[in-house]
C-alpha cells in the first residue's frame, strides 16, 4: 500500500509546484527508489491530460561515468539531452540516493570541466516550470542520523504544509529586501556586507524547490566586502568541506579556508570568473526544518540560518553573475547572529523583528 503522504507530495508537486495542465510536455526525471512517488506523479500527468516522458537513474551510473570516460566524452555535449530540456514545458527532478559519498574520490576537476558543458542546459531549463524533490531513503537518512522513519517523518513534515499560506507570510521579507540596499550579516567570526540596491528578491515558496521556504536575492557582483565563517559543512559532489572560512574584497574570494577539503573547496573556486563571487543571499524560512541533515535541498531552509551561493545567480531579479557554480554554503544565526539591512536589525538570534 502506497504510504498517503507519496500522494499528497504528488499532489504538490503536481498541481502546486508545477501547475501541471492538458497539452504539457512533462520531463520526469528519477532515482529507481523514488518508483513509489514516480508512478503517482505519471498517474496525475496522465489524468490532467499531459505528455510525459520518464527518465530512471540507476544507482552507480555518475561514478562509473567519472572513472570510464575519456577526455573526448567529458568534453561532449549532450545534444539529446539539449533537445529535451528545449522540448519540454515541465521538468520534476526526483532525487533518490544510495550512497551520498559515491563521488568522494573523483577528482573535482572532471566534475568541473563537466559541469561547464553541461551548464547550457541547466540554464534552459531554468526559463522553465521545474521543480526539484528528494525522495527520502536509507542513505540520507544515515547522513542526517535518523531512521528511515524519522527522516520520512522529517521530509513529509516540510513538505506538505500550506504553501499558499507560507508564501503570503514570505511577501513582508520579500518587501524589505526590494527596498533595500546594502545587507550586513554579524555573527560568530562574521562580519560581512554587500549591496542589494536595484535586485529584485526571490519567494521560495514551494514554486522550484519541495521542501522550500526562503527569501532570497542576487548581491550587486562587485559589492561584496568582509569575512564570514559559516556554520555547517558545505555538502557537494560527495565531499562535506568542513569549517569553511571565506574574505572577500571588492566582490570577490580572495582568501579561502577549510578545515576539511580545503582543496576541493579552492579547486570550485577556480570553476570560472563568476565561481568567487557571490550570486545569493538568502535566508531560510521554514519553520519546520529545524536541524541540519547535509542535504542542502532543506539544510538551505532552517529558520533562523542565512546562505550565500558562490557562482551563478538567478538572472530573475537582476543578478548577472554567470558560473557553472552554484554551490549554496549555510551560517547558522540563531545564537548571537543578526540581520542588518540598511541599518536596521531585522532578525537576531534566528527571531524576525518585522
Amino acid at each position: 500500500m502506497v504510504d498517503p503522504r507519496i500522494k499528497e507530495v504528488a499532489k504538490i508537486l503536481v498541481e502546486y509546484s508545477t501547475k501541471i495542465k492538458k497539452g504539457d510536455k512533462v520531463i520526469l526525471d528519477a532515482g529507481i527508489d523514488a518508483s513509489p512517488l514516480v508512478r503517482e506523479i505519471y498517474r496525475l500527468c496522465l489524468k490532467k491530460g499531459a505528455y510525459v516522458k520518464v527518465n530512471i537513474g540507476l544507482p552507480g551510473m555518475a561514478k562509473i561515468y567519472y572513472d570510464n570516460a575519456s577526455e573526448e566524452q567529458l568534453n561532449h555535449f549532450p545534444e539529446m539531452s539539449m533537445y529535451e530540456a528545449k522540448y519540454g514545458d515541465v521538468f520534476l527532478s526526483i532525487g533518490s540516493t544510495r550512497n551520498t559519498r559515491a563521488l568522494t574520490s573523483v577528482d573535482p576537476k572532471k566534475i568541473v570541466k563537466r559541469s561547464k558543458v553541461t551548464n547550457p542546459i541547466s540554464e534552459e531549463i531554468l526559463k522553465k516550470r521545474w521543480v526539484l524533490f528528494e525522495y527520502p531513503g536509507n542513505a540520507q537518512a544515515q547522513e542526517a542520523d535518523m531512521s528511515l522513519e524519522e527522516f520520512e517523518d522529517f521530509v513529509y513534515g516540510a513538505t506538505i504544509q500550506d504553501w499558499e499560506k507560507i508564501s503570503k507570510e514570505e511577501n513582508k521579507l520579500k518587501e524589505i529586501m526590494d527596498k533595500g540596499k546594502e545587507v550586513q550579516i554579524i555573527g560568530k567570526n562574521t562580519d560581512i556586507k554587500f549591496s542589494i540596491e536595484g535586485r529584485i528578491s526571490e519567494k521560495g515558496d514551494g514554486r522550484h524547490n519541495m521542501p522550500c521556504g526562503e527569501v532570497f536575492i542576487a548581491p550587486v557582483e562587485d559589492s561584496t566586502e568582509g569575512h564570514i565563517e559559516f556554520s555547517f559543512p558545505a555538502v557537494r559532489g560527495g565531499r562535506m568541506v568542513e569549517g569553511v572560512k571565506l574574505k572577500f574584497k571588492n566582490g570577490k574570494v580572495v582568501e579561502a579556508s577549510a578545515t576539511k577539503n580545503e582543496n576541493y573547496l579552492k579547486e570550485m573556486l577556480k570553476t570560472d570568473e563568476g565561481a568567487s563571487k557571490l550570486g545569493e543571499f538568502g535566508i531560510g524560512f521554514n519553520k519546520n526544518i529545524q536541524r541540519f541533515v547535509k542535504d542542502i535541498l532543506f539544510d538551505e531552509k532552517i529558520g533562523g540560518t542565512i546562505h550565500l551561493a558562490l557562482g551563478r545567480s538567478y538572472k530573475e531579479g537582476g543578478g548577472t553573475n554567470e558560473s557553472a557554480l552554484h554551490w549554496d554554503i549555510i551560517k547558522d544565526l540563531r545564537e548571537g547572529g543578526k540581520i542588518i539591512i540598511d541599518g536596521k536589525v531585522i532578525q537576531e538570534n534566528g527571531k524576525f523583528l518585522i
